[in-house]
This record gives structure tokens, sequence and C-alpha cells, in this order.
């Protein structure tokens, strides 16, 4: 009779995480483009980042000083990322199941109120720089 052997398993690590050096940054990048035109498929981003090709140029104009243009800049990224990040829970969730579930509801609708903040800051951020520049 053989008693069990106790050597542990060696986990087996995905090709992807074996990457190092510009190997792993080339596969990054790849990745990350993906996301990006997988992003550009939904609504809701494009409209958000045709908003910002237009507002980009206009923070460089707006700005004064290099603080105040990357905060009316970083104020457009950050909707689009937190745009691209709802979508992902949405696609994520909507891989679970197609039933109804009221925590996916709320998931769902916690990556929406998100998305809604960042709107609302980017907005005050925008409104203060203009009011500041033309009406003081």
């Amino acid at each position: 009779m053989s008693t069990p052997s106790r050597t542990k398993a060696v986990p087996q690590v995905p090709p992807q995480k074996q990457r190092t050096g510009l190997n792993r940054i080339w596969h990054a990048a790849g990745y990350s483009l993906a996301g990006l035109r997988a992003g550009w498929t939904e609504p809701a981003f494009r409209q958000e980042a045709i908003c910002a090709a237009v507002l980009l140029p206009a923070a460089f104009w707006l700005g004064q000083g290099w603080f105040e243009t990357a905060l009316l800049a970083g104020s457009l990224l950050l909707v689009l990322i937190v745009e691209l990040l709802n979508t992902g829970i949405e696609v994520a969730i909507d891989r679970i199941g197609p039933e109804w579930h009221p925590l996916s509801k709320q998931a769902k609708d916690m990556g929406s109120a998100a998305v809604l903040l960042s709107i609302l800051l980017a907005t005050g951020i925008w409104l203060a720089a203009c009011v500041q520049r033309f009406w003081t």
C-alpha cells in the first residue's frame, strides 16, 4: 500500500504573466488598445470621447497655467476612465446571465452613479474655470 505523495502542486502560470520587460509592455499596450476599441462600440463612451476631443484643445486655451490646464484635461479623461470601468462592470454582469438579480442591478446602478459623479465633477471644474476666465 503506497502513501500519498506530499508534494505541493505547482500552480500553472498563464503565459501573459510570464512576460517581462518590453515584451510585457508591448502586450499590455495591445490589450489596452483592444479595450479602447471595445469601449468605442458603446454609444455613451463615443459621446463622451467626442466631447473630450472637442474640449481637450479648449483646456489648453482656457487654462491659465499648467495646473489649471491639467485639471481641465484630467477631468475629461476621468469621465472616459470611469465610463470604461462602468462598461466593464456591465459586460461582466451581462456575462453572468441575462436574468434580473438585485445585486446585478445594484452593481450596474453604482457604475452608472460613478459616471454621473465624474461628469458632475468635470462640469463643475469647467464652469469654475469659465467663471474665473470670463466673469472675474
